[in-house]
C-alpha cells in the first residue's frame, strides 16, 4: 500500500472535529493572503520544519511539527511552536496553521518537508494551505555561492556559517538553525536589491530552472 492509498483510506471526516478546531480553521481560512511585495523588515516569515519516522515518503509518517517566526527581521525563541502529532494530530496541525497564518513559509528541502506536511494536513484537516514556500535549499547557494555553490545538506550550511542549535534532527532544533540561515539570506538579499518575499521566490525559481536545464 503506497502513501496515496493510505491517505485516501485514513482521511478524517472534518465534521467530527471539535467545534473549537473547526472555528480555528475557519478563522485561518478567512485571513488575507500576504503581500509578497512587502519589504523584509515589514514581513512576518514563518520557518516550518518537520520530524518524521524516516526519509521514505512511501513508508514513513510525520511525527512532529515545529515553527519559528522571523517577524520584521527579528528572531526570538519565544515566538515558536512545537507539537508531536500524537495523540491529537488535528489539534497539533490546527495550532500550526494558527501560528503560521498565511505565510510566507520558509523551509529547508521542501521536496520532503512540504510533501510530508501537506499529506498530514489533507489527511487530518482536509485542506492544503496555499502558502508561498521559500526553500533555503535552493536560495542559499544562489546568495552565498562563495561558501557552497550547489544545493547541500543543512549541516553543511550550519558549518559554513558557524551556526549551532540545541538539538539536531529535532523539528524545533533544526527549525532554529534554519531561521538563523534565513536571517543570513535576508542580509545578503538586501545587498543585491532582493528586498521582498516575491524576490526570494523568483530567485528560487530561477535557480531551480538553471539546475533543471544545466
Amino acid at each position: 500500500m503506497n502513501w496515496l492509498t493510505r491517505l485516501l483510506s485514513n482521511r478524517t471526516d472534518t465534521a467530527t472535529l471539535d467545534v473549537a478546531l473547526r472555528d480555528a480553521i475557519a478563522n485561518w481560512e478567512a485571513l488575507a493572503a500576504p503581500d509578497l511585495g512587502t519589504a523584509h523588515f515589514e514581513t512576518r516569515y514563518v520557518v516550518i520544519n518537520t520530524e518524521a519516522s524516516g526519509l521514505d515518503l512511501d513508508k514513513d509518517r510525520l511525527l512532529a511539527v515545529a515553527a519559528i517566526a522571523i517577524d520584521r527581521e527579528h528572531l526570538s525563541p519565544h515566538d515558536s511552536y512545537y507539537a508531536p502529532l500524537e495523540p491529537d494530530a488535528a489539534t497539533a496541525l490546527t495550532n500550526l496553521l494558527t501560528f503560521a497564518g498565511k505565510g510566507p513559509v520558509v523551509v529547508f528541502n521542501a521536496s520532503f518537508n512540504r510533501s510530508l506536511l501537506e499529506r498530514a494536513l489533507d489527511e487530518h484537516l482536509r485542506l492544503t494551505p496555499d502558502w508561498t514556500w521559500l526553500d533555503l535549499h535552493w536560495i542559499l547557494p544562489a546568495l552565498y555561492d562563495e561558501h557552497i555553490d550547489r544545493p547541500a545538506r543543512l549541516g553543511d550550511w550550519m558549518k559554513a556559517f558557524g551556526i549551532e542549535t540545541f538539538q539536531r534532527h529535532h523539528a524545533l532544533g533544526d527549525a532554529w538553525a534554519i531561521a538563523q540561515l534565513m536571517l543570513a539570506a535576508q542580509a545578503r538579499a538586501r545587498t543585491l536589491g532582493l528586498n521582498t518575499p516575491r524576490s526570494l521566490a523568483d530567485l528560487e525559481h530561477s535557480r531551480r530552472q538553471l539546475r533543471r536545464h544545466g
